[in-house]
């Protein structure tokens, strides 16, 4: 049975907007949990490949065209894999320097990004990068998030890597 590349691309944007969006109502109205920079470089990773999916799925490439669009996605997957990936080891092995009584560098200049002052709930970088506020099957978020980028980059190798 042949798959089009095109339900792979509205997966791909599914989960590239919906986990940002869980992101935003479950974690932050409902749990009351912050985003913290690297959570927020996660999201904007999410968002990304999210649209870039959409816009693939909308225009239907033939095979270079996939193979861009699959290439573009894959990088903005792995961007954000690498830092889920830093986050997570941030988390099991914290620097003994912390910014808890100032602001990091890191969270001054994504606050400074249009994206946060657009749309501050979603993009404005607040919380602790190496607190693990929330887990499932003891998986934090950004394990949680680091498997869906993995999935993301790998379904966008497997779009470009098809001859038809």
């Amino acid at each position: 049975m042949r798959i089009s590349s095109r339900p792979v691309y509205f997966a791909i944007a599914a989960a590239g907007f919906g986990l940002p969006a869980i992101g935003l109502v479950y974690f932050q109205k409902v749990l009351y949990l912050l985003p913290c920079p690297m959570c927020v470089m996660q999201r904007i990773a999410f968002l990304l490949a999210g649209a870039l999916a959409l816009a693939a799925a909308l225009h239907n490439p033939g095979r270079t065209g996939r193979r861009v669009y699959s290439g573009l996605i894959g990088l903005a997957a792995l961007g954000g894999l690498g830092v889920a990936l830093r986050q997570l080891y941030l988390i099991h092995f914290p620097p003994p320097f912390s910014f808890e009584c100032g602001v990091s560098p890191e969270e001054k200049l994504l606050n400074a990004l249009p994206l946060a002052k657009w749309w501050p709930g979603m993009f404005q970088a607040i919380g602790d990068c190496t607190e693990v506020a929330w887990t499932f099957l003891t998986v934090s978020i950004p394990g949680w998030a680091a498997i869906f980028l993995a999935a993301i980059l790998a379904a966008a190798l497997w779009t470009a890597s098809r001859k038809n």
